[in-house]
Order: C-alpha cells, then structure tokens, then sequence
C-alpha cells in the first residue's frame, strides 16, 4: 500500500499544466468573442473593459494612432510547464491569421513583437492589438465608437454664449454614421435649444452644421446642411418654434475648432452651432 502511494504520488509531479494543477483565469475575465481561443498553455492574468476609453495602437513610422471606443484588454500569462514558450512570430502570425480570417486587415507590424489590425463587420470597425512579451500576450480591442455625450448646457448656458459671442456649440446632438438622422439621445439638447427659444421671443438664430474632414468636400456640405436642416425641423415639428425664427446652413469642413489629425479633433469638429442672426 505504501509503496503504491508513493508512485502515485510521484506521477501527481509529471502531470501537464492543464491537468488539476492548471491554473485558472483570473476572477471574472474570459477570452473576447473576436478571439474566443488562446494560444496553447496559457491563462488569463488580468483583463478590464471600459464602455468608453482610448488606445494608442502601435506604429512601426510615425506616430501612433488613437481610436476611441469600447476598450478590451486581456493579459495572459504562459503557464506551461515542461514545455516551451512560443516565439514571438509564432504569436504574431497565429494572430495575423486569425485577423485574416474573420475578414481583416493587417495594419502594421514588428513580427517578433506585435502586429495590430482593422477588422470591418456590419458597420461596426474594431481595432486589435497583439503583443508579445517575456511570458506574456497582451491583447488589446477598441470596438470604436462615439461617445455619448451626457452633459448637455442648459438653456441659460447657451444663451450666455450667445450674448458673449454671437454663437455656441451645441454638443449632445448626434446622428446616424454619414445620414442626417437624428439619433433619439438628442432629445434633450434640442429640448434646450427650444427653451432659449421661447424664453426669448425676439430670437433668431442659424443653425449651422459642421463635419470633419473624412470624406468628399461637397458631399461634407450637404451632410451638414442636411444635418442643420433636420435639427430645424425637429425644433418646429417638435417644440413650435416659429420657422420664420430659424435658418438652416452647412459649412461641412470649413471651421475645424480641432485638428482633424485624431479621432478626439474629429470629433469636436462634428458638430452644430447656433448663430444669432
């Protein structure tokens, strides 16, 4: 009897990482849908997902490039035991291919290092990030979106701006990707826009729309008068707001308030303002 238990337990010594001594992933993480498998023998150490967030994705020239959006990170840690860590172009070109696969694009690489892609599925643009390290793979998506805007000026906010400037931006009214319709969310600074309205009735005001730099220039100009057009309406179908008091314009590219060079500029340059007439 002793002396089974003794080759018992010297054989507990020889069992592989992924028998009973396997290590599990850590608390409350798990591999991200895109990439539901893992490279052989490792767990997950640490994770965080962040609704909104921002990562500068790696460039091998130049400066790197900053993608906002739903933010995954995911570190595994090689936990084999007995055998050898892959190389870093065995990690790099397994991901390259798995990019690949799903319809892709690689972006840019150090194949012994990292490689990150573009992946364009159903409208929706997801950045990845793979990088390799000395017993660790850290995996990084931004499944890239806009903001939602939460804080809105109020209506004394926005005639302040006026009084002091002649105009204001009015951030919070969004659209659908390339279209001028309205995305319900903006319900509430529209709202505001109509409350400085009727608490003056001598206003007048332009509604002037604005993009950014992606895309042709004219088509930029009928998306932005488009979009200032459909935010007049909304103030006159919606809140009764005399049309004789509005007038719809469109600038498209012409008055950045950001470099149109990161996503951030992009963004604030997307947008409309009110001036007075």
């Amino acid at each position: 009897m002793k002396k089974a238990l003794i080759v018992w337990m010297s054989a507990l010594l020889f069992l592989p990482a992924t028998g009973i001594f396997a290590q599990p992933d850590f608390k409350d993480c798990k591999d991200h849908p895109l990439f539901p498998t893992r490279m052989p023998e490792y767990r997950i150490a640490d994770c965080k997902v962040e609704d909104f967030g921002v990562y500068e994705f790696f460039a091998t020239k130049g400066p790197k490039t900053p993608v906002e959006g739903k933010f995954t990170f995911i570190a595994y840690s090689f936990t084999g035991q007995g055998t050898t860590e892959p190389s870093g172009l065995a990690v790099v070109r397994n991901y390259e291919n798995a990019i690949r696969k799903v319809g892709g694009t690689i972006l840019q690489s150090d194949p012994q290092r990292w490689v990150n892609g573009k992946i364009v599925k159903d409208g929706q643009e997801t950045w990845v990030q793979i990088e390799k390290g000395n017993g660790k793979i850290w995996l990084r998506i931004v499944e890239k979106k806009e903001m939602e805007q939460h804080i809105v000026a109020d209506a004394a906010g926005l005639g302040n701006d006026i009084q002091a400037t002649g105009h204001v931006a009015v951030y919070g009214i969004n659209f659908d990707t390339g279209k001028s319709t309205i995305k319900p969310e903006s319900a509430q600074a529209i709202g505001e826009i109509a409350k400085l309205l009727t608490a003056d009735p001598g206003l007048k005001l332009y509604v002037v729309g604005h993009t950014d730099n992606v895309g042709g220039v004219d088509s930029n100009i009928k998306l932005s008068q488009d979009r200032a057009e459909a935010v007049l309406q909304a103030l006159v179908r919606d809140h009764g707001i005399a049309t004789a008091r509005l007038r719809s314009y469109g600038c498209g590219q012409f008055a950045p308030v950001a470099a149109n060079d990161t996503e951030e500029g992009r963004a604030k340059n997307r947008r409309v303002e009110l001036v007075k007439q």
